[in-house]
Order: C-alpha cells, then structure tokens, then sequence
C-alpha cells in the first residue's frame, strides 16, 4: 500500500516583476507587471509504506517545495497528493499526528530555555498522555544519547547536539511518515553516522516511511534503496539507487595528508590525482577498489590522516542532467 501518492503536482509563484531606476518604480506603483515561475511542474511519483526514499536535486530543484507541499505548509497551484490517505493541505488533526517535516536549516526547538521544555509543549500540542509521553522520552533519549542536552539551554548545545535533539522532538509523537531535509546539514563525520543509524532504527522499528533530501551522497548510500532526482521541477529519474551509484558514481575519494611532501606522479599507481599539495592529495580510486588502494597508500607512505569519501550527490546529479540532457536533444 502506497503511504505517499504525488500525482501532477506543481507549485507556481507569482512575482512582481522589478526594473530598476526611480521612473520605473514609479510606474510599477500604477502598472504592476507580473510573471509566474514554476518551482514544482506537474511531479508524479509514489513511495511505499516502509519504504526509504532519497529526494535528489540541486539547489533551486524543487526538493523543499515538494515536502513543503507534502507537509501542508504550502498549496499547490495544480495536481494532488495523499499522505496516508490525507490532503495534506486540509491540515487535518489525524494528518498532523501522523507525519513529521525535519528541515536541517530551521528549529522548533526554544533558544533560550532547555529543551525538555519544548518536549513538554509538544506532548501537549499532539495530546499525549503521561505515559506515552515517558516512553517516547525514555526510548528516544537512550538512542539519541541525550542524557545531557535536555536540561540545558538550547542555545548552549553543539550544532550536533541541536540537530539530535531536534530530531527527538519531532518524533516525540510517533509519526508514521517522516519528511527530513537535510537532516545532517552541517554536522561533522562521527554525528553523521550517528542520526542515519538513529533514521534507519526509527524506520525499520516504526515501519514508518520516509522521504529524504541531501546533498551528502553518504546519507542517500546508507538509508534510500530507491532514489527520485528531480531538476527545474521535474523529475529526471525514479528508480533504485545502485543503477544510479555503479552509472554516475563508479569511484570514491580517498583524501591523505602526510608527514612527508609527497609529489602527484608518486601517487599515481594508487589512482587518479585530483588535488596535490605538497603534503596532502585527493586520489580519485574505483569503488570496488578502495579499500586495496587505500591499503597500498598506506603501506607506501607516511600517512598522517585519511579519509574516504564518496562523490559528491551534487556531481552525481550533474552526471545524470547531462546524460538526460544529451539524450533529449538528439
């Protein structure tokens, strides 16, 4: 059974349209030229109960506008959608209790006082009872390792430490479908890992579904089987992720530095030199390869530090547009 059904749906604003200079202000104030851009055209695409689904796409693409929508934050100008059965628009009781928007820019925590405060207005806001107000506080408080954030100040919590605990409180109610955007943004590798385990736990244990955005091709590798890339609005691909990472994405990175200057021809054998200095290198290696390679950079030189990484989601939808674009044009 499908929990998300998007049929044809688009977002449209209407702007003024500006011209600089006084005398064009001035006529603007008696004729008001408008123009329509189109965030969102005509999307279609449906998302199992239980299934995790990566949303990709460059800035500008359509992504927030589409959970936005989803979320029933804004109204569409055509098309459908159901979450759950639900309009989401119509912004009904059961639909809110149901699904959750985690946006990595923006909080619903309060600055200034301690976050277990906001999770007493929320128990209050989606009518918990004591009860299971303790059990979700419990269970998510032991798998998030918030023992320590909840009785100080939000303002006083590491940028990690506000994005783990904004993640709690947003599932303080249980939803069944979860709409994250960006939901990693701005945290280091460690904390990273951290929330896509705690995503994957909540998923699999709540049997909720859930809609993702990134631009950390490490989030989208970890938790989305499937993966929709939508551009301008309109969707390039819908299809599973691996088609996508053995076409688009065949290699990884491996960035070093060293203890001693190390030249590009020297690394070489190891792969394909992408950036040198004289004591650090990013090394381009095959997928399927990295761990030999990365062994052999290791075993080879004095390695101070070293890291592996994937491509970048924003180069792997590059690669998609071009090949969609060349294919279109001839």
């Amino acid at each position: 059974m499908a929990a998300i059904v998007v049929d044809r749906l688009s977002k449209v604003y209407t702007v003024p349209e500006r011209e600089s200079g006084l005398l064009n202000a001035l006529r603007a104030l008696l004729h008001r030229r408008y123009r329509d851009i189109p965030a969102v055209s005509e999307v279609s695409f449906q998302i199992a109960e239980g299934e995790i689904v990566g949303f990709l796409g460059p800035n500008g693409a359509g992504k927030t506008t589409t959970l936005k929508m989803l979320s029933g934050l804004l109204y569409p100008s055509s098309g459908t959608a159901t979450v759950l059965g639900h309009t989401p628009w119509e912004r009904r009781s059961e639909f809110q209790r149901a699904i959750t928007l985690v946006m990595g820019q923006r909080s619903q925590l309060w600055w200034e006082i301690p976050a277990q405060e906001t999770f007493r207005l929320n128990k209050e806001i989606y009518g918990l009872g004591e009860e299971e107000f303790r059990r979700s506080m419990e269970e998510l408080t032991e798998l998030l390792e918030l023992q320590e954030c909840l009785s100080v100040p939000v303002k006083k919590l590491s940028l990690g430490q506000r994005m783990k605990t904004e993640l709690a409180v947003s599932l303080l109610h249980r939803p069944k479908v979860l709409l994250l955007d960006e939901p990693t943004l701005g945290l280091d590798v460690v904390m990273q890992k951290k929330v896509r385990q705690f995503i994957l736990h909540y998923a699999q244990t709540a049997k909720a579904t859930v809609l993702l955005t990134s631009h950390n091709m490490g989030d989208i590798m970890e938790l989305c089987p499937r993966v929709v890339v939508i551009d301008r609005g309109r969707i390039l691909h819908d299809g599973a992720l691996r088609s996508v990472v053995e076409r688009f994405a065949p290699h990884k990175l491996i960035r070093a530095d060293f203890q001693r200057p190390v030249s590009a021809r020297e690394l070489e054998s190891v792969g394909r030199v992408l950036e040198s200095a004289e004591y650090s290198a990013v090394i381009e290696v095959p997928r399927e390869e990295v761990s030999k390679r990365a062994a052999d950079l290791l075993g080879r030189f004095a390695v101070l530090d070293l890291t592996i990484e994937d491509t970048p989601a924003e180069e792997v939808i590059r690669r998609l547009f071009q090949e969609k674009h060349k294919g279109s044009s001839q």
